[in-house]
């Protein structure tokens, strides 16, 4: 398939997947005579796991070592098991991190009283940090 078909395939940005040849996560495909690209169904399955990976938040160190992984299928998963532990283990930390700014902003908003800007709760916190419950 072309690059345009291999893209609508796995709903992928053209210059997404020239950029993932150029780092190596996808291998470059054959040419044609006329010098287009040659993808075959490794590299879709390739790309879709890249694709899903990223929609996961993983990095792209952390995909390259998935794919190392994924390459050689007799190998032992405990690596995989610990590149998704720690990336989990990142996501608990920003979902924590995440919910200390909701309820913060949350107090902000609700302390709004409307009227004139001079006298706005918002823009009186969010120019002085003393006015904030966490350390956000």
């Amino acid at each position: 398939m072309k690059i345009g078909e291999l893209s609508r395939a796995t709903g992928t940005n053209i210059e997404t997947i020239r950029y993932y040849e150029r780092i190596g996560l996808l291998p470059e495909p054959d040419r044609t005579a006329a010098n287009y690209r040659s993808y075959g169904d490794p590299h879709r399955a390739r790309l879709t796991f890249v694709r899903h990976s990223r929609d996961l938040g993983f990095t792209i160190e952390e995909i390259r070592s998935l794919l190392d992984l994924s390459d050689d299928p007799e190998r032992d998963c405990s690596e995989a098991d610990r590149i998704a532990s720690r990336h989990l283990a990142q996501v608990e930390e920003k979902i924590a991190q995440l919910t200390l700014l909701r309820d913060e902003l949350t107090r902000i908003v609700g302390r709004c009283r409307g009227g004139v800007a001079a006298d706005c709760r918002v823009i009186e916190a969010l120019g002085d940090h003393r006015h904030c419950e966490s350390a956000h």
